[in-house]
């Protein structure tokens, strides 16, 4: 009986489709990169990296709860992703996505539909009542105990001032 993978593993085949649309590192122009040996850490493999942004998708958990023992340093993988959101890949992913998508099934692209609400509801504020967190604010206080707006006996006293 085949063993069944994690949702979050990244298979060959799939690994093929990715690959080469990973981009490569972001270079600064102009200078000259030298790696002497035993000097920092190589970097990651783009598969570690991309297994561990799926991880994350999977699971919705905090990029700095990824299993280190597994993919290593969550700030370094985390890194990795900006990089590759800045230069598009994921925008890129979508797309051949959709693309390959649609060669197996098809996609209704006439028919689409799309749902949400940008707006508060207006009925809402006279169905709920004033928001309780509003309590402690001063310009909305109600009036003390008494009625009466309390006020100190002395209207100002300076430090320096003796009475």
């Amino acid at each position: 009986m085949a063993k069944r993978a994690e949702s979050w593993t990244v298979t060959d085949g799939f690994w093929e489709r990715v690959e080469p649309l990973i981009p490569p590192r972001p270079l600064a122009p102009g200078k000259r990169y030298l790696r002497k040996p035993g000097a920092g850490r190589p970097p990651k493999p783009a598969r570690l990296v991309f297994e561990a942004i799926v991880y994350v998708l999977r699971t919705g958990c905090q990029w700095k709860a990824l299993p280190r023992e597994r993919f290593g340093s969550a700030s370094a993988v985390h890194k990795r992703f900006l990089e590759w959101e800045q230069a598009g890949f994921f925008e890129a992913l979508w797309k051949a996505g959709l693309a390959e998508y649609d060669e197996m099934q098809g996609i209704a692209w006439r028919w689409q539909s799309i749902d949400g609400a940008l707006l508060k509801a207006p009925l809402a504020q006279e169905a709920v009542g004033p928001n309780p967190t509003d309590r402690g604010k001063k310009g909305k206080q109600a009036p003390s105990a008494g009625g009466r707006p309390w006020r100190p006996l002395v209207d100002h006293r300076d430090r320096g001032q003796r009475q």
